[in-house]
């Protein structure tokens, strides 16, 4: 009887592989170094050796896995074929064809932030709700988009990449991704350090976080909230942005619940509150009633929406 199964969650620096079973808990984690050398063609190998000696070590039958389900930090589209993946030295794989020929167990993949987002609709923050949009602010911003309870990749494994809405059509300075003016310029952790920078470089007013060697976007939330009048100005505009980002969203997609997650998410409910102000003033009427939630499963949402890609593929065999 098939009964596990293994939710991996690739990462630039580490591989997360979880361990659950058939009913989405998760009985074990450990993390692997991803080797990213020589175009990353060792780390298929290793995500293989990982899960076979797991499966040794703890005297696990092959014939009781259900399958593997995989996020990537790229474009992967519905045959599971991964469309460059910078940050892992990646051109074209297809990783569901290679894993499973390294593992023998089939294999299912998807954008990290694709699975992360169905993670938080299976077991997070938005369970009972089929129509979900996860926002993971960063430092980028990546992004997943759940309609009817499926993942909306898209054509060119694209969907979800809501980082890179334009914002600031007159944005002088690019983005990583090449465009000007794009929701992570404004949104993301790196973001919130880059509009407190131009607004100190263009006012004088006095701030504690002039005096700072390396400013971080918690030292931004710090001293708004011990009282910075300039700390305060720059958040009222980073929530300008979120709440015009979160409403363009919310046009296209008219989720039951957006979800924030990423390290500015630990700004908790200032954050919320700061961009539902600016949400229902550029919400379309129809949309200004959607709720915008955290996100709870943290670093294990990708693992959760891995194995929950896995499952609906290959459990029912």
């Amino acid at each position: 009887m098939m009964e596990y199964g293994f939710g991996i969650d690739i990462g630039g620096t580490t591989v997360k592989i979880a361990f659950f079973d058939c009913k989405g808990i998760l009985l074990n984690k450990w993390e692997i170094k991803t080797n990213t050398a020589n175009g990353g063609n060792a780390i298929l190998p290793d995500i293989a050796a990982s899960v076979k000696n797991y499966l040794i070590e703890r005297n696990i039958p092959a014939e009781q896995i259900i399958g593997i389900g995989v996020g990537v930090p790229g474009p992967v589209d519905d045959n599971g074929i991964v469309n460059k993946c910078v940050n892992l030295g990646w051109g074209k794989v297809d990783l569901q064809k290679e894993l499973t020929a390294l593992t023998g167990f089939p294999v299912k993949a998807g954008n990290d932030a694709n699975v992360a987002a169905l993670g938080e609709c299976w077991c997070g923050a938005a369970r009972g709700y089929e129509n979900v949009v996860l926002a993971t602010l960063g430092t980028g911003i990546g992004g997943g988009i759940i309609v009817k309870g499926k993942i909306v990749n898209g054509v060119h494994g694209a969907g979800g990449e809501i980082g890179h809405i334009v914002l600031e059509k007159e944005e002088t300075e690019a983005c990583g991704c090449g465009k000007y003016g794009c929701a992570e310029q404004y949104c993301s952790a790196t973001g919130v350090v880059r509009v407190a920078n131009r607004f100190l470089t263009e006012y004088a007013d006095a701030s504690v976080l002039r005096m700072l060697e390396k400013m971080e976007c918690k030292d931004v939330f710090e001293a708004a909230e011990k009282g910075d009048a300039a700390a305060q100005v720059i958040l009222e505009r980073v929530y300008s942005y979120l709440g015009l980002f979160l409403a363009n969203i919310c046009c296209v997609t008219d989720p039951d619940v957006i979800l924030l997650g990423g390290g500015v998410s630990k700004a908790g409910k200032p954050l919320v509150d700061g961009a539902m102000k600016y949400f229902q003033k550029y919400a379309f009427h129809a949309c200004r009633s959607t709720k915008i939630l955290m996100a709870e499963l943290g670093n294990d949402a990708g693992a959760y929406g891995a194995w929950k890609l896995a499952l609906d593929a290959f459990g029912e065999r």
